[in-house]
Parts: C-alpha cells; structure tokens; sequence
C-alpha cells in the first residue's frame, strides 16, 4: 500500500511532536462490513503514530469487539479514541474522531493528540469551574463537512 503521508508533513507532525509530554494512545475501530474509509483511516492512524515513540495504536473491530466499542462510546466506523497512556493503564478523556481525519480534520487529530498529550484542556478557569458544576453527563458533538 503505497504512504498516504509524504516526507514534508511526516517532518511537520515529527517536528510538532517533538513537544509531546505524556504517551497517547490511539484506539481505531474499523469495520469489514460497509466501511469504504477504515483502510485507509487505520493507515492514516498508523503513519501518525509512527512519528513519535510516545504514541502508540490498538485496532479492534466493531463487530467482534463491539463491547469494547459500547464501553468507549464508538458507534461509527472508522473511529477513534484518543487516550492517555500511562504504562498499562489507559486514561479516557472522551476525546473521539469518527470518520477519516483528512484535510482539515486531520490538523484536529495532531491537536487533539497533543491535547491529550499535554494533559491539560487549555480551556479557562471560568470554563473549568463552570463545567465542573455540571451533574449529569452532556453529550458535544461537533459536526464537519468537506464543503
């Protein structure tokens, strides 16, 4: 299969992770059945993953790991679970990509990468404090189309 990635921009994303702090953990659900992207996502994925020593990827399958999907809250494919990595343990911040992360998107996967990295939302004091007074779980999506 030939790099979906071209010397330029994995010298870009390698150059960008050079400020990587923590490990990341990517998890990719695919799908075998009706999923024209997962193929080229999970490569996507793993030529990104393979510019840096702290990050690292696990592919699991929506069928045959749909309880894993349940757990994580992935019900489209291809998705992704963008995750804190400390040794073993996985941490979930709900940070979650579906469909494949080209054009701009994939400027939002290097970002959330390094959000995830950094341990640290970059949101305000006002925003932290606000959104820790919430009491019951909120559901954000955001939506883009390649228009």
């Amino acid at each position: 299969m030939a790099q979906l990635l071209n010397d330029d921009i994995i010298k870009q994303i390698q150059e960008v992770f050079g400020g990587l702090k923590n490990p990341v953990h990517l998890m990719f659900f695919g799908s075998k059945h009706d999923c024209p992207y997962c193929d080229d996502t999970r490569q996507l994925v793993e030529e990104v993953v393979a510019t840096s020593d702290l990050l690292s990827v696990t592919v699991y399958d929506m069928e045959s790991d749909g309880d894993l999907a349940a757990k994580y809250h992935v019900d489209k494919a291809p998705g992704l679970v963008i995750a804190a990595k400390e040794g073993e343990q996985i941490t979930d911040f709900g940070v979650r990509l579906s469909g494949i992360p080209s054009g701009h998107e994939f400027t939002s996967l290097i970002q959330d990468i390094i959000l995830v990295s950094n341990r640290d939302s970059g949101l305000n004091p006002q925003t932290r404090a606000f959104l820790k007074g919430l009491d019951k779980p909120i559901l954000l999506q955001v939506f883009v189309t390649p228009t």
